[in-house]
C-alpha cells in the first residue's frame, strides 16, 4: 500500500456497551489519523476484534469472531477483556498480530501503525472528526462512561482483575463530552460504569469545574448538571447505597428518566453472602418501597444467577418470593457457570448440577414473565413518551422511560409519519410480557 491511499480498518465490536465506548474511542483516534473504517472484511487493511471475556459462551463468541476474521482478511489485532489472557487468545489464534487488555487505546492504534501506517500528508485539520467522535450506537443515543473498573470483590467476577479498581473520569470531562453528544443530536444518554454509585468515590468527590462552575465528582451532583441538558438521562449499573436515595427526587420531577438498572444477582441472604456482594441485605425491599413511594413511575432492571455453588431449592423459593414482593419491571437471568480466575472456583461450597440450574432457571423466567406481564398491563390505556428508533413500512419502533436500548422491550406504533430521533406521545393498547404497542396521542 501506498503511502498516500486511505488506510482502512475493519472493526468488530462484542461485549458491554463499557466494551462499545472503548471501540468508539479506538475509532475515533483512527479517524483523527486519517483511516477509513470500512464494513467488510475485504476492503480492509487490517481488522481489530474488540473481545469479551466475562463468560465461557462470551469468551468462545470473541474466539469465533477472531477465528472468522482471521479466515476472510488474515490480519487480526485483539484488544478487550479477553485480551489480558494473551495466551488463552493465542494458543487457538498463534497467527493473530498484536493482543492488547481493554482501555489500551494507545496500545491498540500503535498496532495498527505497525500493520498499516498512516497516510503521510494526514491533515487532521481537513480531515474531520465529528466532535463528538465517531460511534457506533445510532445517532439519538449515545453511552456516556463514566469510570473504569471496580472497588468490589465480588467472588463470581474477575472485572476488577481484569479492568483494575475504580477510576472515576474527572465530572468535567464527562459533562464536556455529555455536551458535546447532545449538541450533535443525542436524544438519550446512557450513563454506564462497572458501579455507578460509587463514581467519585475514589477521588474523594473532589470538585471539578464545568462551565466555570464548581461540580462535585459524585453521583448526584452529575446527575443533576447533566438533567440540564434537555436529554433523557438513564442510569445503568446502579447498586442500591444510600446515595441512590438522592437521585429518586429528580426522576419524580421528570428531570431523570424513572428508570434503575441495579445487578441484585439474588435474594438469599446466604447466596449473597456466598456471592461477597456489596449493600444488599434486607433493607433492599424497603428501599425499593420507599423509592416508589416519592417516585410511582419508577422502572427497575435487574439481573439474577440462579444456580450459584451451594444455592439450596430453599435458597431459590426465598428469590421467587423475594421477586413476588420486589415487583421488577424487567429481569434478565442467567445460570451460573463459573469463569477462569473467579473465587467462587475455590469456595468449598457444593455444585448445582447442570439439569438442576436448567429447571431453576425456567421457574426463575416463567415466574418473572407473569409479574413482567401484570406490570406492562397496567400502562394499557395510559400515556407516556416515546423516542422513536426505527421505521419501516409496518409502522415506527420505539422505547418508552421503561425501555433501555438492546435490553428491554419496545413499543410498536402504528404511524410512518416520524423518523428515528423523534419523541412522540403515544396512548398504549396493548402489551405481552415484553413489549408495548400503542398508538400516537
Amino acid at each position: 500500500m501506498s503511502s498516500n491511499t486511505t488506510p482502512k480498518v475493519g472493526f468488530v465490536s462484542l461485549g458491554c456497551p463499557k466494551a462499545l465506548v472503548d471501540s468508539e474511542r479506538i475509532l475515533t483516534q483512527l479517524r483523527m489519523e486519517g483511516y477509513e473504517v470500512v464494513p467488510t472484511y475485504q476492503d480492509a487493511d487490517v481488522v481489530v476484534v474488540n473481545t469479551c471475556g466475562f463468560i465461557d459462551t462470551a469468551k468462545a463468541e470473541s474466539l469465533d469472531a477472531i477465528g472468522e476474521a482471521i479466515a476472510e482478511n488474515g490480519k487480526v489485532i485483539v484488544t478487550g477483556c479477553m485480551g489480558v489472557d494473551q495466551s488463552a487468545i493465542r494458543d487457538v489464534h498463534p497467527s493473530v498480530l498484536a493482543v492488547t487488555g481493554p482501555q489500551q487505546y494507545e496500545q491498540v492504534v500503535n498496532a495498527v501503525h505497525e500493520v498499516v501506517p498512516p497516510k503521510t500528508e494526514h491533515n487532521p485539520l481537513i480531515d474531520l472528526v465529528p466532535p463528538q467522535g465517531v460511534k457506533l450506537t445510532p445517532r439519538h443515543y449515545a453511552y456516556l462512561k463514566i469510570s473504569e473498573g471496580c472497588n468490589h470483590s465480588c467472588s463470581f467476577c474477575i472485572i476488577p482483575s481484569m479492568r483494575g479498581k475504580l477510576v472515576s473520569r474527572p465530572v468535567g470531562e464527562v459533562l464536556g463530552e455529555a455536551e458535546r453528544l447532545v449538541k450533535a443530536g443525542v436524544q438519550e444518554l446512557l450513563v454506564i460504569s462497572q458501579d455507578t454509585s460509587a463514581y467519585g468515590v475514589d477521588t474523594k468527590y473532589k470538585t471539578d469545574f464545568w462551565n466555570g462552575q464548581p461540580v462535585k465528582t459524585r453521583m448526584l451532583e452529575l446527575c443533576q448538571a447533566l438533567a440540564g441538558m434537555g436529554v433523557w438521562v438513564r442510569l445503568h449499573y446502579v447498586y442500591p447505597y444510600p446515595n441512590v436515595d438522592d437521585v429518586i427526587p429528580l426522576m419524580a420531577a421528570g428531570k431523570l428518566l424513572p428508570y434503575l438498572d441495579i445487578p441484585f444477582q439474588h435474594a438469599s441472604p446466604k447466596v449473597l453472602k456466598a456471592m461477597k456482594r456489596p449493600a444488599f441485605e434486607d433493607k433492599t425491599l424497603a428501599r425499593i418501597k420507599a423509592w416508589r413511594e416519592i417516585c410511582p413511575e419508577l422502572t427497575i432492571r435487574s439481573t439474577f444467577i440462579v444456580g450459584f455453588p451451594g444455592e439450596t431449592e430453599e435458597d431459590f423459593q426465598y428469590l421467587l418470593d423475594w421477586l413476588t414482593e420486589a415487583q421488577l419491571d424487567r429481569v434478565g437471568c442467567f445460570q451460573y457457570s463459573p469463569v477462569d480466575g473467579a473465587p467462587a472456583n475455590d469456595m468449598d461450597l457444593e455444585p448445582v448440577p447442570d439439569e438442576i440450574k436448567q429447571e431453576r432457571w425456567e421457574r426463575f423466567m416463567a415466574h418473572q414473565q407473569a409479574i413482567s406481564a401484570a406490570r406492562l398491563q397496567q400502562k394499557i390505556g395510559t400515556e407516556i413518551e416515546v423516542l422513536i428508533d426505527e421505521v419501516d413500512d409496518e409502522g415506527a419502533v420505539g422505547r418508552g422511560w421503561a425501555d433501555a436500548p438492546e435490553i428491554d422491550g419496545n413499543v410498536y406504533i402504528e404511524t410512518t409519519a416520524v423518523k428515528p430521533g423523534d419523541k412522540i406521545r403515544v396512548r398504549i393498547v396493548d402489551a405481552d410480557e415484553y413489549d408495548l404497542w400503542a398508538e400516537p396521542v
